[in-house]
């Protein structure tokens, strides 16, 4: 989409590639049922997600089958069998998940969480068309607070039904996005847009600067907002304020998200201003933060990926958008050779067109099976780490999220399997990238509290959303009539 961020530029190894056991065909679902647990004198935790086939996405690779994963507060203390579990532990929630697979929440290191409401506004265009021709205008006449916190919202509802539970963002008003993901209980990197020209929430880029430090104040130490800043992108931004951007981030130890090598015309535009490409450029007037995410990195080239790993840099790979735009294909083969630290994003919703992260991971194994004309390129499992711990590390995060471990934060999800297509089961990691889709996710955990269970989310009223959603496209449409 329009924006890129390059979260914490920490040098970062291979995405690991271990590959998982396979389990065996999945027994018929029932529906997650919340039971008392037995009272067995074992050490009290707050929840227990019980006999699942557990996908970890650990450094060992482990898939438990059946697995049980112990929570207590926002942290996940043990993964193991499921008697392994019920003998250690005393749940005050047991949820037996038998027939279902449970694995990390997804990490979505690219959106524009309230562009849901331009969703399909404008279709089958190139980006730089896209974008001056039909998004900025409709920007200009509908962002307002009120809109940004409808329509993160509904994100917000789509990305807690389909599986995502932390989103690294980019947009203005900050702060509603922010407000709207603490209320529905999502986790979220958040950026405030820099651009050059006036926006809805800032008439010239040192405004604009000033609200991003105000939102970084408000928000530094949230539980679940990591605050961040998010420079558009350096063709719409001159040198001066990239850098004020990057002095900012570094300042306050934040994340630094840039939309970067997008397209061929950012690569013209970036040689006929500098005589450089993009990623040269940057790196020439000392741009990257300790944590810089780059979104999409697709016009990049050997060297320049090479100097994206040396520098630490992430980048959100974001294969639908990039593909329904027409903007070029992403190195990926050349970043996970590298090392580079490689996330999956779907970018916003305007422009691909869905939040979905499990169609992300298929498209993504697809397309560059396709390009490389190599069936083992972008594997299953290499789809999955992009999702979970490639996301992690991309935004410097991996300490912390990206698997089921004991000690790392407890957002996690669980997927059905019972679906015609998707028995039988002999590779729950295959299963997961070629066969579900997001509407196959029945529960959603985040920071240890249940959002969504039995396919119902708990921390929004999804009437409303869809109610308010609506009246703000009224809204959109009247605006570009």
């Amino acid at each position: 989409m329009i924006s890129l961020s390059v979260p914490r530029a920490m040098l970062a190894p291979a995405l690991a590639l271990a590959l998982a056991g396979c389990s065996g065909p999945a027994q018929p679902n029932a529906p997650p049922a919340a039971a008392p647990a037995t009272r067995t004198g074992g050490t009290p935790v707050s929840l227990v997600l019980a006999n699942a086939t557990i996908v970890t996405m650990d450094g060992a690779g482990r898939v438990l089958s059946p697995g049980s994963v112990a929570i207590d507060g926002s942290t996940i203390v043990a993964v193991d069998t499921p008697e392994a579990i019920a003998a250690r532990f005393d749940a005050a929630e047991r949820v037996d998940l038998a027939g279902h697979i449970v694995l990390p929440g997804l990490i979505n290191t690219h959106t524009h969480a309230p562009m849901v409401l331009y969703r399909g506004l404008a279709d089958d265009l190139a980006l730089m068309e896209w974008l001056e021709k039909y998004i900025f205008p409709a920007e200009a006449k509908t962002v307002s607070p009120a809109f940004v916190r409808v329509g993160t919202r509904l994100a917000a509802l789509e990305m807690i039904r389909s599986g995502t539970t932390l989103f690294a963002d980019m947009y203005y008003f900050e702060e509603e996005v922010a407000a709207a993901a603490k209320e529905a209980g999502i986790r979220g990197v958040l950026g405030q847009t820099i651009i050059q020209f006036p926006v809805a929430d800032a008439k010239t880029p040192a405004e604009g600067l000033a609200r991003a430090e105000a939102f970084i104040r408000k928000f530094k130490g949230d539980e679940l907002v990591i605050p961040s800043i998010a420079p558009h992108s350096m063709y719409t931004l001159d040198q001066a304020t990239l850098l004020a951007t990057r002095d900012l981030a570094v300042t306050h130890g934040i994340p630094l998200q840039i939309h970067l090598a997008e397209t061929e015309d950012e690569v013209r535009i970036a040689q006929q201003r500098y005589g450089k490409r993009p990623v040269t450029f940057l790196d020439g007037i000392g741009f990257w933060a300790p944590v810089t995410l780059g979104a999409h990195g697709v016009w990049v080239s050997p060297e320049e990926v090479r100097l994206l790993q040396a520098r630490g840099v992430g980048i959100a790979h974001n294969p639908e958008s990039n593909m329904k735009l027409a903007s070029g294909t992403a190195p990926v083969p050349g970043y996970l050779k590298a090392g580079v630290r490689l996330g999956l994003g779907t970018d916003g919703a305007a422009s691909n067109n869905d939040l979905d992260m499990f169609e992300a991971m298929r498209q993504a194994a697809l397309l560059h099976k396709l390009v490389s004309r190599d069936p083992r390129m972008v594997s299953a499992r290499t789809a999955l780490e992009m999702a979970t711990m490639g996301g992690a590390r991309a935004l410097g995060l991996q300490d912390r999220l990206g698997s089921l471990e004991a000690g790392k934060l407890a957002d996690a999800i669980a997927v059905r399997t019972d679906r015609p297509r998707q028995v039988p089961m002999y590779d729950p990691v295959s299963h997961l990238v070629y066969a579900t889709h997001g509407d196959d996710v029945v529960m959603t955990v985040v920071n240890g509290r249940v959002l969504m269970k039995d396919g119902v989310v708990r921390t929004l009223d999804e009437a409303a959303v869809i109610r308010d959603a609506r009246a703000a496209a009224e809204s959109v449409r009247k605006a570009v009539q």
